[in-house]
C-alpha cells in the first residue's frame, strides 16, 4: 500500500519546467504580456505579471503602485509617498504574502511586514504575483512557504553587439515638492562578466490638501503635514556566466528619514499635531548561482546577509496624543539555501531543497528579551508532464528553535509539515482553454513582536494556518494582424485559523496577543486582456480586472457581528488599464475602483468606509537618435481630484502632476 501511495504521489505532480528542463524562474519578457497572456496560460497555478514595456508605461512610483493593478489584491496605503504600503492578497493578510527580491525573500522577523513603497521600479524588469506558489520545482524551500508571493525580477545587463556599456538617467518632479533623480550604469567587464550600479534619491515635503470629514460630510480643507521624506537607494551588482550556468551578486542599501503624519483626527479644534519621526537603514547582500550538470541534473545555491536598523521618535511636547518614545531596533539575518532537481525520465522530475535562516532582534526597550530564531526548511517536490496534462506536488517541512534572555522566555520549538498539490489540463491542446486547480496548506510563524513585545507578546502563540483551494481557467489566442485576446477566471476558497489578534487584558492600556481568529474567504477573479496592432505605426492594449470577495469573520459565533466582512476588504473591486501608441507618442489611462468597506468586523454605519475610485493619465514621447533615446512623460494622477481614504483617517492626495525626463544611451 505504501508503494502504491508513493507512486500516486509522484505521478500526480509537476511543473512544465521541471519536466522539460526549461527554467521558469528567469524573466522572459513576452510581447504584450501584462497581467494575462500566453505565459499565464501555461502556468499550473494562477500568476499575474507586469513586465518590460508594460511595467515602464505605468504611472507607478514604487512596486506598491504597480501591484494595485493585479486582481485580488488590496494595497493598504497610509497616505502620500512616504506612507507605509503593505499588500494583502485574497484577504489572508499581509503576513501571508512573501516578497522575493531577485529570488531571495525579503524578511522582517520583527513585525512580518514588508513596506513595498520603499522599492523603486527603476531597476525592476518584472513584477509577478503567484497565488499558492510558482510552478517551478527548482526553487528554494522558502518559495514553498507562503500563501501567495510577489516576485521582483531585477534587470540583468544585456549589451548590443560591439557595445561595452549601457547608461540610463532620469529625473522626476512635480507635486508636493517631489524630486526623484535616478541613474543606472551597466558595464561589460569581459566574456560572460558584467556589472551594474543603480542609485536613486527621493525628496518630498509630503504636504497636500485634503477635505476633513465629519458626520455631516466634508466641512473644510486642511493640509497634510509631517509627511516629509528623504530616501537614498544604492544597488550595485555583479553578474557572470559559465558553461552550463550563471551567477549573480547584489547589494541593496536603503536609507531614509521620514515623518509619519498619523491619522487625520483632531486632538483639539483646528489642530492636527502629528510629529512622529522614523529613520531606517536597510542593508543586505545576496548571491545566487545556477547550473545544469549534465542533461538530467540542475542545482541552485542562494546566500544572503541582512542588517536593518530602525529609529523611532515621538515627543508629547509636540503631539499631545503620544507618549515620549525614542527607541532603536536592530535586526540581523543570515540565509543559506540549496536546491537540486533530477529529471528521472522524459516528462517526470523530482527536486529537494533545504534552507537555513538565522534572525536576531535587539532593542533598547526596558526588559527586552533579545530573541534569536533558527529556522530550517526542507521541501520535496515532484512533477510530471503529459502532452495535455501537468501537475505538481510538494511537501514542506518547517523546523524552528528560539532563544531569548530570561528563564522560560523563549517560544517553544516547532515542527510542521504542509502539502501542496496543483494540476492543469488542456483538453483541446495549446490553442484551447487551460483548466487548473490547486490545494495548499500553509502556516506562518508568529513574529517577534507577537511573541516578545513588552506587556503585549505571548510566547505560547500557535502559528496561523491557511488553507487554499483554487479552480480556474485561462484562454489565450493570437489574432490576425498581430493582436491577441486572453481571459482568466478563478474561483477560490480560503481559511485562516488560529488567527493572531490583540485582545485587552486588565485595562485598555495593556493588551496581549492571542489565537482567537477564524476567517473564511470565498472569492472570484476575472481578467480580460485585448490588444490591437496596426502594423508598426499604432497599437492599443486594454486590460480589465474584476474581483469579488466575501471575507467573513467567524471568530465568535455568539457575537451579533458574527459573519461580518473583515476590515478593509471590499466585496467588489475593479480596474481598467488602457494603453496605446502612435509613432513616437504613447498614452496610458488607468481606472481603479474599490467598493465600500468597513474599518472593523462590526459592519455598522459608524465603521463604514465609502467606496473610492481614481483615474490616472500619462502621455509620453520618445525621441530616438543614433546610440540613444530620450523620453519625456507627463503624468496626472487622481485626474478628477477624488477625496478618498484607503485606510480610514489617512486621506490620500488629490490631483497631482509629475514630469519625468529619461535618457538612455
Amino acid at each position: 500500500m505504501k508503494r502504491f501511495l508513493f507512486f500516486i504521489f509522484c505521478a500526480a505532480v509537476a511543473s512544465r519546467a521541471g519536466a522539460t528542463g526549461v527554467d521558469t524562474t528567469r524573466a522572459r519578457v513576452l510581447d504584450g504580456v501584462t497581467v494575462l497572456g500566453t505565459r499565464a496560460a501555461r502556468e499550473v497555478v494562477p500568476v499575474q505579471v507586469l513586465a518590460g514595456e508594460e511595467l515602464r508605461r505605468l504611472s507607478a512610483f514604487s512596486v506598491a503602485d504597480a501591484i494595485r493593478y493585479f486582481a485580488g489584491v488590496q494595497v493598504k496605503d497610509y497616505g502620500g509617498i512616504g506612507g507605509l504600503k503593505t499588500v494583502n492578497v485574497r484577504a489572508m493578510g499581509s503576513h501571508h504574502v512573501g516578497v522575493f527580491y531577485d529570488g531571495v525573500e525579503l524578511g522582517n522577523a520583527q513585525n512580518g511586514v514588508v513596506d513595498l513603497g520603499r522599492f523603486s521600479l527603476d531597476n525592476v524588469e518584472a513584477v509577478s504575483l503567484y497565488n499558492g506558489q510558482k510552478s517551478a520545482t527548482l526553487q528554494t524551500a522558502r518559495d514553498f512557504a507562503s500563501a501567495s508571493a510577489v516576485y521582483l525580477t531585477m534587470r540583468v545587463p544585456t549589451f548590443d553587439e560591439g557595445k561595452g556599456f549601457n547608461a540610463r538617467a532620469s529625473v522626476k518632479g512635480g507635486s508636493f515638492g517631489t524630486v526623484n533623480p535616478a541613474v543606472t550604469w551597466e558595464r561589460r567587464l569581459g566574456e560572460g562578466l558584467s556589472s551594474s550600479l543603480g542609485a536613486g534619491y527621493v525628496y518630498t515635503t509630503g504636504r497636500y490638501k485634503f477635505s476633513y470629514r465629519q458626520k455631516n460630510g466634508y466641512d473644510t480643507t486642511e493640509t497634510r503635514r509631517n509627511g516629509e521624506v528623504r530616501a537614498l537607494r544604492v544597488e550595485p551588482g555583479l553578474f557572470g556566466k559559465f558553461r552550463g550556468g550563471d551567477w549573480k551578486a547584489r547589494v541593496y542599501l536603503y536609507h531614509s528619514e521620514r515623518g509619519y503624519p498619523g491619522a487625520a483626527v483632531r486632538e483639539e479644534p483646528g489642530k492636527f499635531s502629528h510629529q512622529d519621526w522614523q529613520r531606517d537603514l536597510d542593508l543586505f547582500a545576496q548571491a545566487s548561482a545556477r547550473a545544469s550538470v549534465g542533461p538530467r541534473y540542475d542545482v541552485q545555491f542562494n546566500a544572503k546577509w541582512g542588517y536593518n536598523e530602525l529609529h523611532y521618535r515621538s515627543d508629547p511636547r509636540l503631539d499631545v496624543t503620544t507618549m515620549y518614545i525614542d527607541n532603536r531596533y536592530r535586526q540581523r539575518e543570515v540565509y543559506l539555501s540549496s536546491a537540486h532537481r533530477v529529471t528521472l525520465v522524459e516528462g517526470w522530475s523530482a527536486s529537494l531543497s533545504a534552507d537555513f535562516q538565522w534572525n536576531a532582534l535587539d532593542a533598547d526597550l526596558f526588559d527586552f528579551v533579545y530573541p534569536r530564531r533558527y529556522t530550517a526548511l526542507a521541501a520535496a517536490a515532484t512533477a510530471v508532464q503529459l502532452p495535455r496534462f501537468s501537475a505538481q506536488a510538494s511537501v514542506l517541512g518547517t523546523f524552528t528553535r528560539e532563544t531569548a534572555r530570561g528563564d522560560g522566555a523563549a517560544a517553544p520549538d516547532r515542527r510542521k509539515f504542509t502539502p501542496t498539490v496543483a494540476a492543469s489540463w488542456q483538453p483541446w491542446g495549446e490553442r484551447g482553454a487551460n483548466f487548473r486547480v490547486f490545494y495548499k496548506r500553509v502556516f506562518r510563524v508568529p513574529t517577534f513582536n507577537d511573541l516578545y513585545y513588552t506587556f503585549i507578546g505571548n510566547k505560547n502563540l500557535n502559528p496561523e494556518y491557511t488553507t487554499q483551494v483554487d479552480a480556474g481557467v485561462t484562454f489565450a489566442r493570437a489574432l490576425a494582424g498581430g493582436g491577441h485576446v486572453a481571459v482568466r477566471v478563478d474561483v477560490y476558497y480560503n481559511e485562516v485559523t488560529d488567527k493572531i489578534v490583540a485582545m485587552p487584558t486588565s485595562n485598555q492600556f495593556r493588551w496581549t496577543m492571542m489565537n482567537l481568529g477564524f476567517v473564511e474567504v470565498r472569492g472570484a477573479e476575472v481578467a480580460v486582456k485585448r490588444s490591437w496592432r496596426g502594423g508598426e505605426r499604432w497599437w492599443l492594449d486594454a486590460l480589465v480586472n474584476y474581483t469579488f470577495q466575501r471575507a467573513r469573520d467567524l471568530t465568535n459565533p455568539g457575537s451579533e457581528f458574527h459573519g461580518g466582512q473583515i476590515p478593509y476588504i471590499p466585496r467588489h473591486a475593479a480596474s481598467l488599464v488602457l494603453g496605446g501608441g502612435y509613432g513616437t507618442w504613447e498614452f496610458k489611462y488607468s481606472f481603479i475602483y474599490t467598493g465600500e468597506r468597513y474599518s472593523a468586523s462590526a459592519n455598522i454605519p459608524e465603521n463604514h468606509v465609502k467606496p473610492w475610485y481614481t483615474s490616472d493619465l500619462a502621455v509620453s514621447r520618445s525621441v530616438r537618435r543614433r546610440g540613444g533615446e530620450a523620453r519625456v512623460t507627463v503624468e496626472v494622477n487622481n485626474l478628477f481630484n477624488q477625496q478618498y481614504e484607503v485606510v480610514r483617517w489617512y486621506p490620500m492626495p488629490g490631483t497631482n502632476v509629475y514630469v519625468k525626463l529619461g535618457i538612455t544611451i
